[in-house]
């Protein structure tokens, strides 16, 4: 299989991951403007699905270090399996909750209260875990990216209409949201043997835990997914005959998302080997970030900010670089 051994090969694979991380919800534009996130969403796992099992059967499968990913699967112990069906279960319905806490309190508390504590439960409890990397570098680059959320959120918070009041509901979901999502990468870390490199028995390579984890993902849709069709946040319930009435082009949006998000958090775990796995999950919420570059240059979202806006999004990229730079160095 395909292994990572440089720190700075695994570096540049967790920016890719916050690239992907940061982008696959651009897919859901590319949709039809009647098209139901709870529907655009099964494709979407459906996508996650597909991709870790063709990388797993292709990349997982070649070189000669490592098992080969049926092999691989077939030696995994039940505790293995099952750590990484949790964690994909988890992520799930982290994901759901954040995007209702969008839909009821907006870009500017759902991103700094969720993405900003499951930043910080993730590294804390990944370090914890499996302490690599210089700690108190770690842990000030970490926060210098929670102060470009917040900084994030406060220039989001300046657009028209933006402001006009916080749902304590959105609230709530925010934060359990934050505390899944910081949650769920630990189950599947604990699915894969610790260097990710060499295998132990009952343990996991990248390529089977992330697959797993996406059968996690596929399976508990049918529970949270079902929960939030027949009982939405915001709007009216949506059957699943609906989701047989789109067009294949359709369909296809929420399979690339799915492909993009699910290429990201292979690449996370291949590089969680040299760079540990509290660095390569820090690196990887970085996406927020990315997702604020996409809204600022490429939608235009801020083009009807009052005065004083730029200042903001410039502190806001500074201090996320700068953290981003600390986090790197905290391996160094």
């Amino acid at each position: 299989m395909f292994v990572v051994h440089s720190y700075s090969l695994a570096v540049v694979l967790c920016v890719i991951t916050m690239l992907c991380w940061g982008s696959w919800a651009n897919t859901r534009k590319l949709a039809r403007k009647d098209w139901r996130f709870e529907l655009f969403y099964w494709d979407y796992t459906i996508g996650v699905l597909l991709l870790t099992l063709v990388l797993g059967l292709t990349l997982g499968s070649s070189g000669g270090e490592g098992r080969p990913f049926v092999a691989d699967l077939s030696q995994a112990s039940a505790a293995s399996i099952r750590s990484a069906l949790i964690g994909g279960a988890i992520f799930n319905l982290a994901n759901i909750l954040l995007v209702a806490a969008i839909e009821l309190a907006g870009m500017a508390v759902a991103f700094p209260v969720g993405i900003g504590l499951a930043l910080i439960i993730g590294v804390v409890v990944n370090y914890l875990a499996s302490p690599v990397g210089n700690g108190p570098l770690l842990a000030l680059g970490v926060l210098l990216v929670i102060v470009a959320i917040i900084l994030d959120a406060v220039a989001y918070r300046r657009l028209p209409g933006a402001a006009a009041g916080v749902s304590t509901k959105g609230l709530v979901l925010s934060v359990a949201c934050g505390i899944f999502m910081g949650m769920f990468y630990r189950f599947v870390a604990a699915a894969m043997y610790a260097d990710g490199v060499h295998p132990e028995m009952g343990k996991m390579s990248p390529y089977a835990a992330v697959f797993v984890f996406a059968v996690g993902v596929f399976l508990s849709n049918f529970v949270w997914n079902t929960i939030a069709m027949k009982k939405p946040f915001v709007g009216t319930p949506v059957g699943f005959g609906s989701y047989f009435q789109a067009g294949f082009g359709t369909h296809l949006t929420g399979i690339f998302g799915g492909v993009i998000w699910g290429l990201g958090m292979l690449l996370s775990l291949i590089a969680s080997g040299p760079a540990g796995f509290a660095i390569s999950y820090g690196l990887g919420q970085g996406a927020t970030m990315v997702a604020a570059f996409w809204g600022v240059f490429i939608w235009k979202e801020f083009a009807t900010a009052p005065a004083g806006t730029s200042k903001l999004l410039t502190a806001m990229f500074v201090s996320f670089l700068s953290g981003l730079a600390l986090i790197v160095l905290a391996r160094l």
